[in-house]
């Protein structure tokens, strides 16, 4: 133990002081107290570190889930947050017995990453009022109600604090432009609470609207949950909160995963994701999710395993102790440029360009679900993408894959593959179909249009290879008999081959027209075995 705890320190400390930063600007993005911000912080963290299946994910508050917990928080007030968090957690547990993690596989990265967007530019949006200075006025969670609040009062811009604002983001984006081994977040906060500081005592002339305006009693302080309501809206809004938990929480484990060269356990970790919750919940604290930045930071900052996220709630646990009410002089513009920084950090540019570059379908999903999360529900947005993403690929699986050569007795003179026909004019006695992909309902009147027409009319010999089908149902059952069937009436051959063992006792179960084939003769094991029969020597 004390050898992981050597090894392991640094890392913890390091995590611990970008923690506290975040945590607290992050429970004020979520409509929430500093407090809470850091009870999440430390309970959620020692917990998803000690009974984790990940040695590296750092669980805490995070931006992922702030818009979420912040329009809940508007419309409900924040004492119904850390109820939010154990209903959560109970939620989460729920699917660890469900083993919801088989069903992530539903989710591609195109509607993480328009979700992540949204997210990104919400948490963005709901830092102007402290951009701007527009303390007194009531805070919005729609993007679009923050817009004409923007336009309505805009005459009240308080520039002074604007440019603070703006030279503290500048301060964050030009360290991590240039890559600065230091965490902005662990600069930019001493610095700024020094301003407010010397702000307050008249030192300088300038008034912030400081963290300690809006919250006077900043201080580590464990409660448990006073308010409890359970309906359709808060239900829904924990369903929401938990599958995003879920989703970052494993996307965080397999970013943890390649940089470390190892491996989590899917199941342990999201157990303990609910566990974490609700914890954190019991004392006062926010729903939680793994942090990819803190993760991140965790792994560049030489941890060796889970004991580093032990050290750095511990840690946290400290410094809150004894140095928290410091930070009742951060001026509210520089939890802003943290705030702004970390969405920034969130929006994976490579993702979108390589979507732009290779996938375009790929980013139209991404932009309809950062749209609809915005403009209507992250739940609405997440459904709709996985809804057209599906859409989409049964589209694309209903064209039937294909691959044929066309053969003579001098060997192949012509090859074509894809999902769509090309004219043949190649003269040739065979021609070799290869089925490429499942043959189902999806895609079996694909492959069964292709020979009622007249496109192979002047070939002798159909041979329809099965080597790469490794599942078919009756209806593409019912589609090979009608191809048979078809090319017999037309006076031709039909041959099968390489068909896979469990496929082969399937089709002699259901098949008529197999079966027919196979007695005569017509069903063999290998390509060459068929074309041998035919008197060509592939050789």
């Amino acid at each position: 133990m004390k050898n992981k705890v050597i090894e392991n320190w640094k890392s913890g400390l390091t995590v611990a002081l970008v923690s506290i930063p975040l945590s607290i600007s992050l429970a004020m993005a979520s409509g929430s107290t500093p407090t809470a911000g850091i009870i999440t912080a430390i309970a959620a963290g020692i917990i998803g570190a000690l009974f984790g299946g990940s040695h590296f994910n750092i669980i805490g508050p995070t931006g992922a889930l702030t818009g979420v917990i912040a329009s809940f928080a508007l419309t409900y007030g924040m004492g119904l947050l850390p109820f939010m968090a154990i209903l959560t957690g109970v939620i989460i547990i729920i699917a660890y017995f469900v083993k919801v993690e088989k069903y992530l596989v539903f989710v591609p990265s195109s509607v993480i990453h328009g979700f992540t967007l949204a997210i990104a530019i919400i948490l963005i949006f709901n830092q102007i009022n402290y951009a701007f200075g527009l303390d007194h006025i009531p805070q919005k969670a729609n993007v679009i109600d923050i817009c004409k609040q923007l336009y309505f009062h805009y005459k009240e811009f308080n520039f002074i604090t604007f440019g603070s604002f703006l030279v503290y983001f500048g301060f964050l984006w030009i360290l991590r432009k240039k890559k600065f081994r230091i965490p902005g977040a662990i600069l930019l906060a001493p610095l700024a609470i020094l301003v407010g500081y010397l702000s307050s005592i008249n030192y300088i002339p300038f008034t912030f609207y400081k963290l300690g305006d809006k919250f006077p009693n900043v201080e580590l302080i464990l409660s448990y949950p006073q308010n409890f309501l359970f309906n359709r809206k808060v239900f829904g809004t924990a369903l929401t909160i938990s599958f995003i938990a879920i989703v970052e929480t494993m996307l965080s484990a397999k970013i943890a995963d390649t940089m470390t060269k190892t491996k989590h356990d899917p199941r342990k970790e999201i157990l303990s994701l609910g566990i974490a919750n609700i914890v954190s919940g019991l004392f006062g604290g926010l729903p939680a999710t793994a942090a990819l930045a803190r993760t991140s930071l965790n792994i560049k900052s030489g941890a060796k395993n889970r004991t580093s996220g032990i050290i750095s709630g511990i840690f946290i646990s400290i410094i809150a102790l004894f140095f928290l009410s410091q930070f009742r002089y951060i001026p509210m513009a520089a939890i802003a440029a943290i705030l702004v920084d970390t969405a920034m950090k969130m929006i994976d540019s490579k993702h979108f360009k390589k979507f732009k570059k290779y996938d375009k379908r790929s980013l139209v999903i991404s932009l309809v679900v950062a749209l609809t999360t915005i403009a209507e529900d992250p739940i609405v947005g997440i459904g709709l993408g996985v809804t057209i993403s599906f859409l989409l690929l049964v589209e694309k699986i209903s064209h039937g894959h294909f691959e044929l050569s066309v053969n003579t007795n001098s060997g192949v003179v012509r090859t074509i593959s894809g999902d769509k026909m090309q004219p043949l004019k190649e003269d040739g006695s065979i021609l070799l179909y290869s089925f490429r992909g499942n043959l189902l309902y999806l895609n079996s009147e694909a492959h069964l249009h292709r020979f009622e027409s007249d496109t192979f009319d002047h070939y002798q010999t159909i041979i329809f290879r099965l080597r790469e089908v490794y599942m078919m149902d009756l209806d593409g059952v019912e589609a090979l008999d009608d191809m048979i069937k078809t090319i017999t009436k037309k006076g031709k051959k039909v041959m099968i081959v390489s068909v896979a063992p469990d496929l082969l006792q399937f089709l002699r179960r259901t098949s008529h027209e197999f079966i027919f084939l196979e007695n005569h003769g017509l069903v063999f094991d290998k390509t060459t075995y068929a074309l041998e029969h035919l008197g060509i020597n592939k050789s």
